[in-house]
């Protein structure tokens, strides 16, 4: 009987010093640093811990072995009071144990993309962009003409493309919401998309700030007075639908082809933006210059000359054409 007891003892001594050897070396997979050798940003797809586990051992935060797994599995469960797992694009630190990458998992900040929007652009190209831009899910088209807000939008990895553009939607309703309701009224802006429609073609004039609301003042001294507005971006536009520059200059056989956008055809403003102002364009629609401008051109230095008779615009012509022709030739 006593050797019975023996043989049992020493077969229970045996499972716990292997249960015991089993939590130490558990203990030292779940402490031991990692085998990255630098620290990564890694994408941590969804899924769950099993889809966790294979994308951190594809990464070589830790190997990929069924031992390991089988730990960190058993580590989930017990450190499931410190929070969930979170599928996300994440900073590891270089030779992270499995103890700092549940850390991570439960509590790292997610990395930051950018995608920048400039001013001016069509709603081909804010499609383009969006659809090149990294990390987002999903594709889209090109929204309504000028209904994006141009600034620099913050997401995060597994973001869908429709909602980011949603966002910036929804920061160009808020803007011109609040520009419109601030504004100089004006006859010839009953509304708030007629001001965008003016916007767009300011923000496509003229990059210099100063400009701008003197721009817009010309625009409406024209509208008051019935003259066609004949801007050249609105003529490009309506020649493609804002896929870019033509190419080329514009020719006499643009500027007479009737489109809906061509201001030197039509009269008033055309039917809708030629892109997405930013908010200095928007104001300078909203709060014009004082003057009695009508004409402007390009000076050849990267602004205009202003003039509010059409023999002085010519004569700012002439001064242009004049400068052009004693540049040397390349």
């Amino acid at each position: 009987m006593r050797r019975v007891l023996t043989g049992l003892g020493i077969v229970f001594l045996v499972l716990v010093l292997s249960g015991l050897a089993g939590v130490g070396y558990g203990a030292w997979v779940f402490t031991r640093p990692g085998p990255m050798p630098d620290a990564r940003v890694i994408v941590v797809a969804r899924g769950g811990e099993g889809r966790a586990f294979a994308s951190l051992s594809d990464a070589g935060v830790f190997p990929g072995d069924a031992w390991t797994h089988a730990i960190f599995r058993i580590a989930v469960q017990l450190t499931r009071p410190d929070g969930a797992l979170h599928a996300a694009e994440l900073n590891f630190p270089a030779h992270a144990s499995m103890q700092q990458v549940l850390f991570v998992l439960r509590h790292g900040k997610p990395v930051i993309h950018r995608l920048t929007i400039p001013e001016g652009r069509s709603s081909l190209q804010i499609a383009a962009l969006l659809n090149d831009a990294p990390a987002l899910e999903g594709t889209v088209t090109p929204p309504a003409e000028g209904d994006v807000m141009p600034l620099t939008y913050d997401y995060e990895w597994g973001m869908a493309r429709q909602a980011l553009l949603g966002r910036m939607q929804h920061a160009m309703t808020r803007t011109l919401s609040r520009v419109w309701d601030g504004r100089q009224p004006d006859p010839a802006i009953p509304d708030p998309r007629t001001l965008l429609i003016l916007a767009s073609m300011i923000e496509r004039e003229t990059a210099v700030a100063q400009e701008r609301p003197m721009v817009a003042r010309v625009f409406l001294n024209r509208l008051h007075q019935g003259m066609r507005l004949q801007s050249d971006p609105s003529v490009v536009y309506g020649l493609n639908q804002g896929a870019g520059p033509l190419g080329h200059a514009l020719s006499h056989a643009d500027l007479t082809t009737p489109t809906a956008y061509n201001t030197y055809v039509i009269s008033g403003l055309p039917p809708g933006p030629i892109c997405s102002p930013g908010l200095a364009s928007l104001e300078a629609a909203a709060h014009p210059a004082e003057g009695d401008m009508l004409y402007f051109v390009a000076n050849g230095s990267g602004g205009h000359d202003f003039a509010a008779s059409l023999g002085e615009h010519n004569r700012h012509v002439s001064a242009f054409r004049a400068r052009q022709a004693a540049q040397p030739e390349h």
